[in-house]
């Protein structure tokens, strides 16, 4: 069985009721008050600077674009990785003077830094830039492991988990390929 997550239907009464939450909020960020959960989620991080971690969500999420993935998701993935920099003082450094890098050519080609580039399509291009160093090598490798391992996402994705203790695919839906058009 495959549970994949369907759009949101949004209806007119629903729309409006929504609205009712975001004068308050309009109103909060008018006044130079913001709260960034990504922003919080930094200061979970053990090794890392905070500003480092929340750069490295940013680049997650840019490497694997997932509209509808939360960003909690992406925060455990690099949080995964700062729990491995605690321990090994060279993958703490190479992070660390990844963002650096990544920020001061984000400055260079944008007059900010990489969290504040507006464009993904600009940050993106910065990323391919660096894709052949090392930073880029560590964090895309590892990255690929703690985030699509995350048995939370799993459903999400229309993976059902393994098999290999049910007796293995052939017999739970190996060919259920309905999201293909019958020819």
């Amino acid at each position: 069985m495959r549970l994949i997550d369907r759009l949101p239907r949004l209806g007119r009464r629903r729309f409006l009721r929504g609205g009712a939450g975001a004068l308050p909020a309009a109103a909060l960020l008018a006044g130079g008050v913001a709260v960034s959960a990504t922003r919080v989620w930094g200061e979970d991080a053990k090794a890392l600077k905070p500003g480092s971690a929340v750069t490295l969500v940013r680049v997650a999420r840019d490497i694997y674009p997932h509209d509808r993935i939360p960003d909690i998701f992406y925060a455990r993935a690099v949080l995964m990785l700062d729990a491995a920099a605690v321990s090994d003082n060279t993958l703490r450094d190479l992070l660390e003077e990844g963002v650096m890098r990544l920020d001061a050519d984000a400055r260079d080609r944008f007059q900010s830094p990489y969290l504040e580039v507006a464009g993904e399509s600009d940050r993106v291009a910065l990323l391919e830039a660096i894709s052949a160093g090392a930073f880029f090598k560590k964090v895309h490798g590892a990255l690929t492991v703690s985030f699509y391992n995350q048995h939370e996402l799993w459903p999400r994705f229309g993976y059902e988990g393994s098999s290999a203790e049910y007796g293995g695919y052939l017999h739970r839906g190996f060919d259920d390929i309905d999201w293909l058009p019958k020819s």
